[in-house]
């Protein structure tokens, strides 16, 4: 037996901050283990999850775009929750070699959300993808008075919302009503103004490169509360580092470790 190790996969990687975020965890905890970002197209995604799941040493990984719904059909087992999602974004190697997917986007979204998020909120969803679907998970078990979703297509923002049963309308059109949580979870591709949001409003932008981008740094000057993407990376990333290495991640070591994928 080698080293074990975890890994990150999707196309494009490089960007990853996965690694640093795991290897930080392996340290503090004095743990031997590695964990790498590999490169993985989608037409070789099949044979990647054969040569893994054959490899005693390898723990699993986590999935990234655009791998999370192609990767499905390919495991031996999916969460419900993932099932209902339609995304998996983590994969634990069974000792028996077969591949079990779960979401802890999930996990993270509602972690960063932690004493925030209340029912009958006035909610906007930005985007209509994985992440958002994780996000609308959430917001669906705190009973929303309304969901406004946009995203570039409105027919997949309506069928987000039907697949989970939320109250609301779908639109292209970015100009935002008197919400109370703005969730952005699509990469920023057109500007936001958040003039009309209310006085109290929440802004959580899932988007973690650049940490604080232009829609943080609009909430910030309005004196809104504001949740980071490198808030809900981290909670994410220690569900899967505890189903990869068996051990709860060291939250004293937050702070550090925010400031080191800041640095």
């Amino acid at each position: 037996m080698g080293i074990p190790y975890a890994e990150v996969i999707g196309d494009p990687i490089a960007h990853s901050k996965s690694p640093a975020i795991h290897k930080f965890w392996l340290a503090k905890l004095g743990i031997e283990g590695d964990y790498r970002a590999i490169r993985v197209r989608g037409e070789e995604l099949e044979d990647y999850l054969r040569l893994r799941s054959a490899d005693a040493d390898w723990r699993g990984c986590n999935v990234t775009m655009p791998l999370k719904e192609r990767i499905m059909p390919l495991l031996d087992s999916v969460t419900r929750e993932a099932g209902k999602i339609g995304a998996v974004n983590a994969v634990r190697r069974g000792e028996d070699g077969r591949l079990h997917g779960r979401n802890t986007d999930v996990h993270g979204v509602a972690r960063s959300l932690d004493y925030l998020i209340e029912p009958a909120m006035e909610i906007v969803l930005i985007g209509a993808g994985g992440a958002a679907r994780a996000a609308a998970h959430i917001i669906r078990s705190y009973d929303p008075q309304h969901v406004t979703l946009i995203n570039r297509s409105a027919g997949r923002g309506t069928k987000l919302l039907r697949d989970f049963y939320l109250p609301g309308t779908a639109t292209f059109d970015p100009t935002l009503p008197k919400a109370d949580l703005v969730i952005n979870a699509a990469p920023p591709h057109r500007a936001f103004d958040l003039t009309p949001l209310a006085e109290n409003a929440i802004v959580f932008d899932m988007v973690y490169d650049p940490p604080e981008g232009a829609l943080l740094a609009q909430a910030g000057r309005r004196g809104l509360r504001t949740v980071d993407g490198l808030t809900m990376l981290i909670h994410q990333a220690s569900e899967a580092f505890c189903t990869f290495f068996r051990e709860a991640h060291p939250p004293d070591a937050d702070a550090k470790l925010k400031e080191l994928l800041t640095s």
